[in-house]
């Protein structure tokens, strides 16, 4: 009886592209199941009619299910691209999204023209993202971030420690991390969707607290909007990122407190995603 053909590795990429699974997303969970860096797709071209091991079929096989049932690829490479800079994510946090760099971008172009050095906070910081991406690009600024997970502060920090970036981190719900403290700008991606939305599913391997915020998704903004103007220095600037509808109602509540100057700012299709607005104070 002729013995069955040993697979290699193109023929388990081809599988796993049979079974639903994006071409990238395949190669790179080949190459960590072969210990190499995953994002070298060279070297597999090459290799690609090396034969696959056991141990290392059984290893890809684990990694492309999970990725079927909808594991977000950073939390199986363990890491993710943003601003330029490479966090280490796990399911402690959220994993930072393109969008996000929208936020980013207009906080550095207020910060050419606030004071220096400009005292920033970046709340519900996650992994990090945001804090060390404005610390990474203005070295001079001090930077603090806050979150209420303990466990996502600790992804954070030691993203701070491995960039070589000191941001200030402190614990605690939204202002209440940092008392009595004036900042020039506040920026924060809270979460923003509703309860219920019909959205949640596709994130459900993500932490929950750190999507959800109440009936209207409104509860966390709300409460950033109400605290802020005793945390800005006057003429200070607060920014937020919300969700693909909210940039009116994130407009009126920043009017409604008394914040000049508000506008919002488009994400990557064209979609109001971050809105702000800037606090006179006394003048």
């Amino acid at each position: 009886m002729k013995a069955a053909p040993t697979p290699t590795l193109a023929d388990a990429l081809r599988d796993a592209q049979t079974q639903g699974l994006a071409r990238l997303d395949a190669q790179m969970l080949l190459l960590m199941a072969l210990a190499h860096d995953p994002h070298d797709r060279a070297w597999l071209l090459a290799h690609d009619g090396d034969v696959l091991s056991p141990d290392v079929a059984s290893r890809f096989r684990s990694g492309v299910l999970e990725r079927l049932a909808g594991v977000p690829m950073a939390y199986l490479t363990g890491e993710q691209a943003f601003f330029g800079l490479t966090l280490q994510v796990d399911r402690r946090v959220l994993v930072p999204r393109p969008d996000t760099e929208i936020l980013v971008e207009w906080a550095l172009r207020l910060m050419n023209d606030l004071p220096a050095p400009t005292q920033v906070l970046d709340l519900g910081t996650g992994s990090g993202a945001v804090a060390l991406a404005m610390k990474s690009q203005r070295p001079v600024a001090s930077v603090w971030a806050t979150d209420v997970s303990e466990d996502a502060l600790t992804v954070a920090r030691a993203n701070a420690a491995r960039l070589g970036l000191t941001v200030h981190f402190a614990h605690g719900s939204w202002l209440d991390a940092v008392p009595g403290q004036r900042f020039h700008l506040i920026v924060s991606n809270p979460p923003y969707i509703a309860e219920g939305d019909p959205h949640l599913p596709a994130l459900a391997h993500e932490p929950l607290r750190a999507l959800t915020a109440g009936m209207d998704g409104l509860d966390d903004i709300r409460s950033v909007v109400g605290g802020a103007p005793s945390a800005l220095h006057p003429g200070g600037w607060l920014l937020l990122e919300h969700g693909h509808d909210q940039a009116k109602l994130v407009r009126d509540l920043l009017h409604a407190h008394g914040f000049d100057a508000v506008a919002s700012r488009n994400d990557l299709a064209g979609i109001a995603r971050c809105t702000g607005g800037r606090w006179p104070g006394r003048r």
